[in-house]
């Protein structure tokens, strides 16, 4: 079989009949995305990492697994994994020089439950330092570029992985997300990116940004794709406090009910004057695909919405302000060579270690945090947050999800937002309510711009809604024509 004419539209289900049914073995998929991706990185920047022994010898152990006939769902899959979640003995950098020799001597919890089913991690993809930003831009390592569009962002923070499987130098991705940074960039790349409700995947061996919001996330070329990695990766974990008895045995249940007698809300207030014509068109398009398949539309309102930009980036900057206070060249991180006094070392090593938008955030969390100030920033946003999360709560009470746009442009030009980073969080406002309310959310594409850029629509649902959101959207994307990208 001729892989190379496959792998542009490949799935993890048809990859994985393959395998069983031994038209090819794990170690040819896997050479054939190595290749690939190593001869597309020069140009997308998608990985930090690409570790070609260590994907053959777990191509290898695969092939074994099948042979005796005990294949599971991702056994022999070529995967990537974003820099920010722990593998053991290979680079976790973060996108930054503060952890540019950091390797984990362990797994993440998502990455032992992969290795439990087979699968085969074949590198790190390239990120937003730390996970902050929106275009995948602020990386120590360079820029990704957008397989649609070099000229354009792939989105942020999780672009690597976006890019990777857009362009299809792996099956499907881990990414995090802690306000869109997987959706986001799977609108911009023109995948399917899903957001799991807050402590459905452990975080452990997931580097901390914000802790309340952070959550490991999915992204494949369809939410079937995503729905099997969700399978695997879902697993309560004595390692984190904050994780929950996973609620769901298989959020693939039920799928072939469509979405007949759905209730879908649309809320007013993410169709404003920031969202793109084309941007608009497309999910209002999507509505009434989905009312023809036979769900009810019904229109919404989440009033405090404009205040959701504001009070995320102040909790989550007062998180990441404390979570990365560990980095300092003396217990962990990059350490400076030159400073005559402990303070000196610490005060280099950071100015040194970390990029312009890490300082940003981490100066901002202080602030916010600071005597004088709590009452006046913090602890309002938390107060916005939980406003935010009792509107969802009623929205939900009348709807099983509400449909709205992933992102309120297609991808961007690279270098456009360098020098007004507020303009790039205002862009996040499409994302961030599912992180403030720890909700499940998917993004999927749902139309084409002008210049044929991919648009993104997000659904969101009550939480361990994960299973409604994922049939949902694979039974759109059954009757949506998905346009590759070109490289």
């Amino acid at each position: 079989m001729n892989l190379k004419a496959i792998l542009k539209t490949a799935t993890i289900t048809e990859l994985s009949a393959g395998l069983k049914n031994k038209n090819f073995s794990s170690v040819e998929l896997t050479t054939a995305y190595l290749e690939r991706a190593k001869a597309l990185n020069d140009k997308t920047n998608a990985f930090i990492t690409i570790d070609e022994e260590f994907a053959l010898k777990s191509a290898e152990k695969a092939d074994e697994l099948i042979n005796k006939g005990k294949q599971k769902p991702l056994t022999g899959i070529p995967l990537s994994v974003k820099d920010n979640i722990c593998t053991e003995n290979i680079k976790t950098t973060c996108a930054s020089k503060m952890l540019e020799d950091f390797t984990p001597f362990y797994d993440a919890t998502a990455i032992t439950r992969l290795k439990k089913q087979g699968a085969v991690i074949i590198g790190k993809t390239n990120m937003d330092e730390f996970a902050m930003g929106s275009s995948s831009g602020t990386s120590y390592f360079g820029g990704v570029k957008n397989p649609y569009d070099l000229t354009r962002v792939s989105g942020g923070s999780s672009g690597g992985s976006a890019a990777a499987v857009s362009a299809s130098m792996c099956v499907a991705a881990l990414g995090s997300d802690t306000g869109g940074s997987v959706r986001q960039p799977a609108a911009f790349c023109g995948i399917t990116g899903l957001k799991p409700t807050y402590g459905a995947v452990s975080r452990y061996g997931l580097i901390a940004f914000a802790s309340s919001f952070d959550q490991i996330g999915t992204m494949a070329k369809t939410a079937e794709d995503c729905g099997i990695l969700l399978n695997a990766i879902a697993v309560k974990d004595e390692f984190d406090a904050t994780c929950h008895t996973a609620p769901f045995k298989n959020c693939l249940k039920d799928m072939e009910k469509g979405v007949e007698k759905l209730k879908i809300g649309l809320p007013k207030e993410f169709f404003g004057d920031d969202i793109s014509g084309d941007v608009k068109s497309a999910v209002f398009n999507a509505a009434k695909t989905f009312e023809k398949m036979g769900a009810e539309i019904v229109e919404v309102s989440l009033p405090d919405l404009k205040y959701a930009v504001a009070a995320y980036y102040l909790i989550s900057s007062a998180e990441a302000a404390s979570n990365l206070s560990r980095y300092d060249g003396i217990k962990y991180g990059h350490r400076s060579k030159t400073g005559k006094s402990y303070e000196d070392i610490i005060k280099n090593s950071r100015s040194e270690g970390f990029g312009d938008e890490v300082k940003r955030r981490i100066m901002l969390g202080n602030y916010a945090l600071s005597s004088g100030y709590y009452e006046a920033y913090y602890n309002r946003a938390v107060k916005i947050r939980q406003k935010l999360k009792a509107e969802l709560d009623d929205i939900f009470k009348a709807c099983d999800f509400i449909l709205t746009p992933t992102a309120p442009t297609t991808a961007y030009k690279i270098g456009s937002f360098d020098k007004n980073p507020v303009k790039m969080y205002s862009a996040d406002i499409c994302t961030v309510t599912a992180n403030i309310a720890g909700l499940p959310a998917i993004s999927t594409t749902c139309g084409y711009d002008k210049k044929g850029l991919p648009i993104g629509m997000s659904l969101m649902g009550k939480a361990f809604s994960e299973a409604t959101l994922i049939r949902a959207a694979s039974t759109f994307e059954k009757v949506f024509e998905r346009r590759e990208a070109q490289l």
